[in-house]
């Protein structure tokens, strides 16, 4: 299947402009600040803080244009109904779905960025890689400083600002809650033209686009991978409900 073809431009249109987005608008009220910092034309890359599976709902439907994200090619191939409005959910959003087998997950995402990037689009990523589990804001993987390296393309940083309190990780259903938006001004990182592949140069970039979004969101931030947090936690859950050994 060719990708974001004529049948899946019609489904985000219906989605974004019908089915989906004024209901939002109506029901939520976001409040959006600097939606001026996307640019109008042309590539650019939208980093955003990751609070709630949310997120790819409320951000992308603020933006005039579409952003693409990437998801797990399996949220793609369920069956029966579950599978068929997941399917549809994550099309609709403008989602191209990544093979995640063979430990190649992270490369595969990045060459679909830069595909997108080379289209002259727009591609969202969240550069912690997962969900916060308390809030903070994370240290982020240097992917987003390769794509922005490899590609040329600016940086627009953006926070969701109380997500998590509408849609606490593990709530099905959102609290009606007025979500507020705020994006940063892009980012160049032309100084660093040719560099792409340097880690400690791609680790640079890529603090720099979490210290933006540190100042945008008024979050604190922990320079730990989120990721290990998560680990951490299910690891003591895991421990504490063990039986006790008699």
């Amino acid at each position: 299947m060719v990708w974001g073809g004529g049948r899946d431009r019609v489904l985000y249109n219906l989605l974004k402009y019908v089915l989906l987005g004024p209901w939002l608008r109506l029901i939520f009220r976001p409040v959006v600040e600097g939606r001026e910092n996307v640019p109008e034309h042309g590539p650019a890359i939208i980093a955003s803080n990751h609070l709630s599976f949310s997120d790819s709902i409320f951000m992308p439907l603020m933006v005039k244009r579409k952003v693409t994200f990437v998801a797990k090619a399996e949220y793609f191939t369920g069956r029966g109904l579950k599978g068929f409005l997941t399917k549809w959910f994550f099309v609709g959003t403008g989602t191209i779905p990544v093979d995640r087998s063979g430990g190649r997950a992270a490369q595969a995402a990045i060459d679909t960025g830069l595909r997108v990037l080379r289209e002259g689009r727009l591609f969202g990523i969240y550069p912690e890689g997962t969900r916060s589990p308390d809030g903070r804001l994370y240290r982020g993987k240097t992917g987003v400083a390769r794509l922005a390296l490899e590609s040329g393309a600016p940086v627009v940083p953006v926070v969701m600002l109380n997500s998590d309190e509408i849609q606490p990780t593990g709530q099905i259903l959102p609290r009606v809650k007025r979500v507020r938006i705020r994006f940063g001004a892009p980012i160049d990182f032309s100084r660093y033209t040719g560099m792409a592949g340097d880690r400690f140069i791609e680790r640079a970039v890529t603090d720099e686009i979490m210290y933006e979004l540190m100042e945008l969101s008024g979050r604190e931030y922990v320079d730990v991978y989120a990721q290990k947090i998560k680990a951490q936690q299910a690891k003591q859950t895991a421990a504490a409900e063990e039986p006790i050994a008699a």
